[in-house]
């Protein structure tokens, strides 16, 4: 085999195998989204590069769906908006580009989660402190540690990595587990 394939494999075999010790950190999360879905509450998302990807693809997992046929659900990645993006970027800066969406569309009880795998990503820092502001539930999908997102969040899950492709993957099994939880929690699976 490969050694780079090898290489890769059994180094994400490593990380995926202690997802299991953030069971805990996984079903409070889960259980934050379903009571703001159940209360008309929104699940923003957030985050850039790879991290960018996985919010629009969850967001899209509960707009949409995840397992089976069922109702939408309130949820919003705020990296989807290109003329919004590029106007706040334009006018405030880039370190903006999620915290002035979080301040005009956020309200208090509504969901935000920061994906960033170094854990300071200042745009993701930014959105989080206005959402603290505004009395959002604040979760980091995050790694190396939690880098400065940990001290910011409602609740912290920390990928237990500093190799960005492998938090990356567990960002996404752990999201995937969210929508599958989720659904149950709301009994929408068909």
């Amino acid at each position: 085999m490969n050694e780079i394939i090898k290489k890769h494999l059994e180094e994400h075999q490593a990380v995926l195998s202690t997802l299991e010790l953030l069971a805990p950190q996984i079903d409070r999360v889960a259980n934050n989204m379903i009571q703001a879905l159940q209360d008309g509450k929104t699940i923003f998302w957030c985050g850039n590069g790879g991290s960018a990807s996985d919010a629009q693809h969850l967001a899209g997992e509960l707009v949409g769906r995840f397992v089976g046929d069922r109702k939408a659900l309130k949820s919003i990645s705020l990296n989807a908006d290109s003329a919004v993006m590029t106007c706040i970027v334009n006018d405030y800066g880039y370190e903006h580009i999620f915290s002035r969406q979080v301040e005009g569309l956020g309200s208090e009880g509504d969901v935000l989660v920061g994906i960033t795998t170094s854990g300071n990503s200042q745009n993701v820092l930014n959105a989080l402190a206005v959402a603290n502001q505004k009395q959002m539930t604040t979760i980091g999908l995050l790694g190396k540690g939690g880098g400065k997102a940990s001290s910011l969040v409602s609740e912290a899950i920390v990928i237990n990595s500093n190799t960005t492709a492998r938090i990356q993957e567990m960002h996404i099994t752990i999201g995937h587990i969210l929508c599958d939880l989720i659904e149950e929690g709301l009994q929408l699976k068909a």
